[in-house]
């Protein structure tokens, strides 16, 4: 009879360390300080006429058990449309007329995503 053979050397010690570190990690820290710098960042490039729409950016983080998400949002709605979206995307006006989108939130936030990205890789690859 054959048979397979497995032959092992070594130990999983640095598996365990990395597993550790990530429940020691707090990674709930980062994503704070990270969505009030993305609320800066919002905030200071969306156009201005009244301030209301700039000063309405917020952050949500959320966690349920598999997948941690920090989402971005703005509070400022007027007549059921949010103003920080047809800032962004245009809009039609009671005229008739269309104005043309600014698309201010991607150049704003993609620094702050890019940060982010840079440090989690870095912590990943530092364990």
């Amino acid at each position: 009879m054959s048979g397979i053979t497995f032959r092992h050397k070594g130990d999983f010690s640095k598996t365990e360390k990395f597993l550790n570190s990530l429940l020691k990690l707090d990674y709930l820290n980062v994503l704070e300080r990270y969505g009030q710098a993305g609320v800066a960042a919002l905030a200071s490039a969306t156009p201005k006429d009244s301030g209301l729409t700039a000063d309405s950016w917020d952050y949500e983080i959320t966690h349920d058990g598999k997948e941690t998400t920090i989402a971005f949002t703005n509070s400022n709605i007027s007549n059921g449309v949010n103003i920080a979206i047809i800032l962004q995307y245009g809009h039609g006006t009671k005229g008739g007329g269309y104005v043309a989108g600014r698309d201010y939130i991607n150049p704003a936030i993609q620094p702050i995503f890019d940060k982010m990205a840079n440090e989690a890789w870095r912590e990943v690859t530092n364990l």
